[in-house]
């Protein structure tokens, strides 16, 4: 139903967004976004649940209280964390800034930023950043305004999708940005929709929160939570569409299968460009007793440096695997334990059996691989994705600060 669309997050009507260089970034290459909706918005976000959230996140809380939200501003280079009654001051004054410019009020924007931890924002050149940005607000600004997010990704995550929605034609586009630092619950991972579509906050808030839970809190690079997370939604209401004001509305069950299908996009993109990743997997595990055992037991695989390092030098070393099965605290007969690579079934009830060792160092070597536990526990069948642990990954981390 929903068709991939390669269009930018001004897609649906009325927004307009850009990037620019501000010099945050040693790079030199774009580093403050702004993302605009014509007319004030609907909103939704969920954050980080990580304890030492950043100061953006303390800050973005309190525009979502409100309900409504007409912008997004946004920094890389500097997560303005760990940064105390200094770093609230400067998040405040990115909204200041921002609304001034825009002529809305400050309540009505977000802010984010994302990079290096503890290190004060470089405010004369992030505001300079953000007038610059806020005079090249354009509809064909979304590209540079997605380059303007990243910090170690290789690529830029961006969907669009245009859909009828109660006699109306509806638009919905998100980017999102996330290589390292990456457990959303949610990590250093920021995602940002827009959409045309007329939907009441408080559904639009269980909309995104149902999404979440089953994409971007099923991705894992490397079982850190970071400090910055945020994922937040404007929804303007310029298509006109009957205003759907609660979940049994006629077309809540479509917008949320659409929501749904661009999260869950985004996620396996951020997954995808895990840091220094060679591999993208995914994991299901099947007959789990619940979503949440289910979950649990992925993740366990997911987050193993055992596994991910197997997986990086296409070793098909499977007893790395049961064993993270066996740690990850839920209750289970081993015996019906089963594991698939592939198309290629390694264990049957808890037992190794003969397999085509050649078929499977084929499926090793393949960029894009599955696994699939089978719990024979319930009925519940729950994926996350993730990546391998490359050299890579150690040298990208290993020098990130410097």
């Amino acid at each position: 139903m929903f068709t991939p669309l390669e269009e930018s997050i001004t897609f649906p009507q009325g927004f307009t967004a850009a990037g620019v260089k501000a010099g945050v970034k040693k790079s030199g290459k774009e580093d403050v976004a702004i993302i605009y909706s014509a007319v004030q918005a609907q909103t939704a976000a969920v954050f980080t649940t990580n304890l030492m959230a950043a100061a953006p996140v303390m800050v973005s809380k309190s525009v979502l209280a409100s309900g409504t939200a007409q912008a997004i501003v946004v920094n890389s280079g500097c997560a303005n964390a760990c940064t105390g009654e200094q770093g609230i001051k400067d998040a405040k004054k990115m909204a200041d800034v921002t609304a001034s410019l825009l002529h809305i009020s400050a309540e009505d924007v977000f802010v984010a930023s994302t990079g290096v931890i503890g290190v004060v924002m470089p405010m004369e050149k992030i505001t300079q950043g953000i007038g610059e940005a806020v005079k090249n607000l354009a509809v064909s600004g979304g590209e540079l305004a997605v380059k303007a997010i990243m910090t170690t990704d290789t690529f830029t995550k961006s969907l669009a999708y245009e859909f009828p929605l109660g006699g109306k034609t509806v638009k919905i586009a998100g980017i999102a940005k996330g290589a390292g630092m990456i457990q959303p619950n949610l990590a250093t991972m920021l995602s940002f929709i827009t959409t045309d579509a007329a939907v009441a906050a408080p559904v639009l808030q269980q909309a995104l929160t149902a999404a979440v839970k089953t994409s971007f809190n099923m991705v894992t690079v490397d079982g850190d939570t970071s400090t910055n997370d945020m994922v937040a939604v404007l929804a303007n209401g310029l298509a006109g569409n009957s205003r759907i004001d609660s979940t049994t509305h006629a077309d809540f069950a479509v917008f949320q299968e659409a929501l749904t299908s661009l999260c869950t996009y985004l996620a396996k993109q951020v997954a995808r460009d895990g840091e220094g990743a060679t591999k993208f997997l995914e994991l299901t595990v099947q007959h789990a007793p619940s979503f949440a055992a289910g979950k649990q037991v992925a993740m366990a695989i997911a987050k193993s440096p055992l596994v991910k390092t197997a997986f990086f030098g296409q070793d098909p070393n499977w007893g790395r695997i049961l064993c993270a099965v066996g740690y990850a605290g839920i209750p289970l007969d081993p015996a019906k334990i089963s594991l698939t690579i592939g198309e290629v079934k390694i264990v049957e009830k808890g037992l190794g059996i003969h397999y085509d060792e050649a078929k499977l160092h084929q499926v090793m070597a393949d960029t894009d691989i599955q696994v699939v536990v089978d719990l024979a526990a319930g009925s519940e069948t729950v994926t996350v994705w993730s990546c391998d642990f490359s050299y890579e990954y150690v040298k990208i981390n290993g020098e990130y600060h410097t």
